[in-house]
């Protein structure tokens, strides 16, 4: 017997100072007198951080418990399929969140609940949604780049609402003490342990009634169908393309100058506009004007100036010579020296705040210097008409940017230095992101390709919407086709521009549709899966055309019906009869327990 459980959000204020703070589950764990032999694992590592941590341990003397506690409620943006996985393999929902962090509250309430509520499919799985912290006078938010006033605190009818749109039970745990650990949160686990418990054992009972009730002639039993072949999710590595970007410096547009000219870094201005307002103003995506805020017209002023005319002397090579890279001059000598690691903080996702600390005061070896130096980067990334009064500034305090950052620019005129012409229609695009993040773009733009010093490009063999999706994934790093078929033309597009991770994500789509689909439904739907396994075989998709030739053999009695099932190479037939399901040697074993059973009838003695 075994209780799954699985816990989602971060209890701790992301503000606080106390970090060693021990979480909801492990300090449950660990104070219970019903939980024995405790082992815990962290989960692979996204972005730095594990997405979960399993523990496993002994409950009522011999019942098996099972948690994962996931901290991060971006694993339903990164990985939806893992996240389904762990909601639908649970017997019990934790959801925790600080009542002092009103932003991720709010967040967790309009972006995640609606994915709990999707996942859970109206399944009668138990939701406990925990309030934890005691709550504390407002103080200004402290971070660079956040977005949102935490002045408030999370009130209890706001909890309590959250929990009717669940239908779950809401805690609030003012501190994690003994009383709120064990009598109180542990008390109400306890209770919805036992209920699984109980209804677990119910249904076997049920099942161990069924198979008793005829003990006779068994009929004959049909075996379970071979396992499909398991598609693994490939690691995003998105933050990676674009810091590569700054290191081989192609497409670079932008050329930072010491007012010496004596060195010269190269960067772009599309992934600097998308981290920064200054960068915007300082070349002109929006003018002073649009401004909310003096301070960052003042800082764009006093820092950097841009200059017109022929290149500086050593200019920055690999950029078309139609297009001279912007030339901007830093007036702040010690800024300068810093601008390198600046950048690869900004490329790398902007993070890791402690680890630019760090390499900003090794290299400058001045607590005063390193102060300034950091303000200006906080000064920087800062919205405009928000407080900037930095003094902690972690890495788990701020959220990747360029996902939600850099989809501003899509399809969008501003900056573009590419237009792609397909179906009469025009699609405009910045090579220094498509560079980034497809090679085989890499090597059209900077070989020797007409391309490479082309404006507009020509695109055939796709339609503009699916070209418009592959686009979208290249610049946000996701994807949601609306159908199979769509599913199927992004999959062909991205195998024709070798892009390896949206292949296996819509890989990953189309399987997941499949499987979902009632027998009805697949029995009357007109989608031809003969055809989907052709097309993935043509387009080199090994993984999806092995799934597909396993999922026509395991639903055999309905394929074997349609017109499309002849449409098979000799090849493809043999190995769906050799898998086929039922089997063969099932299907005669049927027969012959259905001859039996009719031969032994009763017939009425008086006719």
């Amino acid at each position: 017997r075994s209780v799954n459980i699985v816990a989602f959000g971060n209890e701790r204020d992301g503000f606080s100072e106390d970090n060693q703070q021990p979480s909801l589950i492990w300090s449950y764990l660990g104070r219970s007198a019903l939980i024995s032999q405790i082992d815990s694992s962290l989960s692979a590592s996204h972005v730095g951080n594990p997405v979960f941590t399993e523990y496993q341990a002994c409950v009522f003397g011999n019942v098996r418990l099972v948690v994962h506690d996931c901290p991060v409620w971006d694993i339903f943006d990164s990985d939806w399929y893992t996240s389904c996985r762990l909601i639908g393999g649970a017997d019990i929902i934790v959801i925790k969140y600080s009542v002092n962090d009103k932003t991720s509250f709010q967040e967790l309430k309009d972006s995640y609940v609606p994915m709990v509520k999707k996942a859970l499919n109206h399944c009668s799985v138990p939701v406990i949604i925990s309030a934890i912290g005691a709550r504390k006078n407002g103080v200004p938010c402290t971070c660079p780049l956040c977005t949102s006033d935490r002045r408030s605190c999370v009130t209890t009818s706001e909890g309590v609402q959250l929990a009717k749109e669940l239908g779950a039970t809401y805690l609030e745990l003012h501190t994690l003490n003994d009383f709120y650990i064990q009598k109180y949160f542990g008390g109400v686990l306890e209770y919805f342990m036992i209920q699984t418990l109980n209804q677990k054992s119910s249904e076997k009972m049920k099942k161990r009634k069924k198979t008793q009730k005829c003990r006779r002639v068994q009929p004959p039993q049909l075996e379970q169908p071979e396992k499909m072949p398991i598609l693994k999710g490939e690691a995003s590595h998105y933050n990676a393309d674009l810091h590569n970007l700054l290191c081989c410096c192609q497409c670079a547009d932008v050329a930072f100058y010491p007012e010496d000219l004596s060195t010269v870094v190269e960067a772009h201005k599309i992934i600097l506009c998308s981290v920064s307002h200054l960068f915007m103003l300082l070349f002109g995506v929006k003018s002073p004007s649009d401004a909310h805020d003096a301070s960052v017209v003042q800082l764009a002023q006093s820092l950097f100036a841009v200059q017109p005319g022929d290149p500086f002397p050593s200019s920055p090579q690999g950029v078309s010579p139609c297009v001279p890279p912007v030339r901007v001059v830093v007036k702040d000598s010690v800024f300068c020296s810093c601008l390198p690691d600046i950048l690869h903080f900004i490329y790398s996702g902007a993070f890791q705040w402690e680890r630019l600390e760090e390499d900003i005061r090794k290299k400058l070896k001045d607590p005063d210097k390193t102060e300034h130096v950091l303000e200006k980067v906080k000064c920087i990334l800062k919205t405009p008409g928000k407080l900037n009064t930095v003094k902690d500034c972690k890495s788990h305090q701020i959220k990747r940017l360029y996902n939600t950052s850099l989809r501003l620019f899509f399809n969008t005129p501003v900056l573009a230095d590419v237009i792609f012409k397909i179906q009469g229609a025009t699609v405009p695009a910045h090579r220094a992101v498509l560079v980034a993040r497809c090679e085989v773009m890499a090597a059209m733009f900077n070989g020797n390709y007409l391309e490479a010093n082309s404006i507009q490009v020509p695109v055939y063999g796709v339609s503009k919407d699916t070209f418009l999706s592959f686009l979208e994934y290249l610049y946000t790093d996701s994807c949601c086709p609306a159908s199979i078929l769509q599913a199927m033309s992004l999959l062909i597009c991205a195998e024709m521009y070798q892009v390896m991770r949206l292949q296996h994500i819509c890989e990953l789509y189309i399987i997941t549709q499949l499987q979902s689909m009632p027998s009805r439904e697949l029995a009357s739907t007109s989608l031809s899966i003969v055809s989907l396994l052709k097309k993935a075989k043509f387009h080199n998709s090994d993984c999806l055309s092995t799934w597909l030739l396993h999922f026509i053999a395991t639903n055999y009695l309905i394929f074997s019906q349609k017109p499309e099932f002849q449409e098979l190479s000799v090849e493809e037939r043999n190995f769906v009869e050799m898998h086929r399901w039922p089997s063969n040697l099932y299907l005669k074993q049927l027969a012959d327990y259905r001859n039996y059973i009719h031969s032994q009838k009763c017939h009425c003695t008086v006719m």
